[in-house]
């Protein structure tokens, strides 16, 4: 402690104005008064010397902490309830460090999603280019033309796979990023859920795919294109997971606090274990097709969330799924 500048400053300025004004008491006043200005000086000397010691005590523990923390010790708890600078001083560095801490774990958290995330990435793509090479080789040799035929259309397959797959992982990456503006648009609710059918109509015909629209005529709040995207990802889903002769059956409701938008199948439903990460990206559940990549719903819920909505679903093996989507008209 003696080596610090300051506080040595401190006990020398202390001892020589007592030793001072000792001497000018002893001059003007004789002994009496020199004894009592010494024991005043050296009191008051000691005193401040005892105070700074502690100041320097918790600086010196706060830098002792904030190299713990540098080197990535686990943060201690503090109970800190005393007043003073200090102690102030000393109850925002925990909460800064405390905060940091939770960022540095959120950070490495999401290093590791984002290493999965670029891992499945790779394995689907690798997938897809894996078939596309098998189909080019068996071209090179193929001389029978309906055969090649074959090939080729299987090879735009996965071309408009492949295509759909980095198509939907950017628009994932706007969104993640925030440079997407959602606007906030009058839509009319029969005009939505009209185009977010229109894709599908020739596919759902070849599959004797029934649809039922019990529509109000009401008008949603919402982005129209991206909200399109949204719903038309889930009709996909629903449409991938019905045996034909299925029934699709989209409905809408209005109130006070929200517009609903509810698209329900009779497909093989979703496993009970599966709900709960049904719109986690790259997930598949035991009853995905074998042509999933996990990608659709997530978008899905990342465009309705973007938008203060809210998008639920409720399954049963065997009967079917229902997927509930809601505007919300205030921010909830």
């Amino acid at each position: 402690m003696l080596k610090n500048k300051d506080f040595h400053n401190l006990i020398i300025l202390g001892v020589v104005g007592t030793l001072i004004f000792s001497a000018c008491g002893f001059i003007f006043g004789g002994a009496i008064s020199a004894v009592l200005i010494f024991a005043l000086g050296a009191g008051l000397t000691a005193f401040f010397a005892h105070i700074t010691k502690k100041r320097y005590e918790a600086i010196e523990r706060l830098n002792d902490y904030l190299a713990q923390v540098l080197a990535g010790a686990k943060l201690p708890e503090t109970d800190e309830q005393e007043e003073g600078e200090v102690s102030i001083l000393k109850t925002n560095i925990y909460k800064v460090t405390s905060v940091l801490s939770h960022q540095r774990d959120l950070l490495s958290e999401e290093k590791i999603r984002l290493a999965n995330a670029l891992a499945d990435i790779s394995h689907q793509l690798k997938t897809l280019l894996t078939s596309m090479m098998v189909m080019n080789d068996l071209l090179k040799n193929e001389d029978d033309v309906a055969k090649r035929g074959e090939f080729l259309k299987t090879q735009s397959n996965q071309l408009d796979r492949m295509n759909w797959l980095i198509l939907t992982l950017l628009k994932i990456s706007k969104l993640d990023a925030g440079t997407v503006e959602l606007k906030k648009e009058e839509v009319s609710s029969k005009d939505l859920i009209a185009s977010a059918l229109k894709p599908f109509e020739i596919q759902m015909e070849l599959k004797e795919i029934k649809t039922e629209v019990i529509a109000n005529d009401m008008t949603i709040r919402c982005d129209r294109n991206w909200t399109l995207e949204a719903l038309q990802n889930i009709i996909k889903n629903c449409f991938e997971h019905m045996d034909a002769g299925g029934q699709l059956k989209i409905e809408t409701d209005d109130t006070n606090l929200f517009s609903m938008i509810q698209i329900s199948d009779t497909g093989c439903g979703i496993a009970k274990e599966d709900i709960p990460h049904i719109f986690e990206r790259f997930y598949k559940g035991k009853n995905a097709g074998k042509d999933s990549v996990g990608i659709g719903l997530a978008l899905s819920k990342s465009i309705i969330d973007g938008q203060h909505g809210e998008i639920s679903v409720r399954s049963e093996e065997g009967v079917g799924t229902t997927f509930t989507v809601r505007f919300y008209k205030t921010i909830v």
